[in-house]
């Protein structure tokens, strides 16, 4: 079965009532747990995006605590599973800068985990694209938000390989 288009779906929305709707969201939640995840972030935190952001800063720094660092395979792997979680919460946001703090946040924890992640080539590869990300992004916002996120990054380390 091929999906309907996004356009398809909003022309078809227009028709239906409050409470079709209403039911169409509470069995959307019932599937997946991102779906359950975007519809929280929509109706509670949406309006409050400076605590939505602390939050997930807070997760962030939380799940790096609890990396094993006895063996570096794990490490490596729930390093990339933060950094996937964290694009999740990101894409909830349409906010731009929601988008720079969390990478930021994410790459201060990163840098700061441990000396292994340092010595390893391939996180200091993740580790560097997600810089050029955050300079990217950086760059599509407004001038004196720059600066401040400018002065962020420029406070964090740079490996060149």
């Amino acid at each position: 079965m091929k999906p309907a288009t996004a356009v398809q779906i909003r022309k078809e929305l227009k028709f239906r009532s409050k409470e079709e709707l209403e039911q169409l969201c509470l069995r959307l939640s019932r599937f997946k747990k991102e779906n359950k995840e975007l519809l929280t972030y929509l109706l509670f935190e949406a309006d409050h995006e400076d605590s939505y952001v602390e939050e997930v800063k807070d997760f962030i720094t939380q799940q790096f605590k609890e990396i094993p660092a006895t063996n570096f395979y794990r490490t490596k792997k729930r390093i990339r599973k933060i950094l996937r979680e964290t694009k999740k919460f990101i894409r909830y946001s349409s906010v731009k800068e929601t988008e720079v703090a969390l990478l930021l946040h994410f790459c201060d924890e990163m840098i700061h985990y441990s000396n292994s992640v340092k010595r390893s080539k391939t996180m200091l590869q993740l580790y560097e694209r997600q810089l050029a990300l955050i300079e990217k992004k950086i760059a599509g916002l407004h001038e004196d938000l720059q600066m401040d996120y400018i002065s962020e990054l420029k406070e964090l380390p740079r490996h060149n390989l």
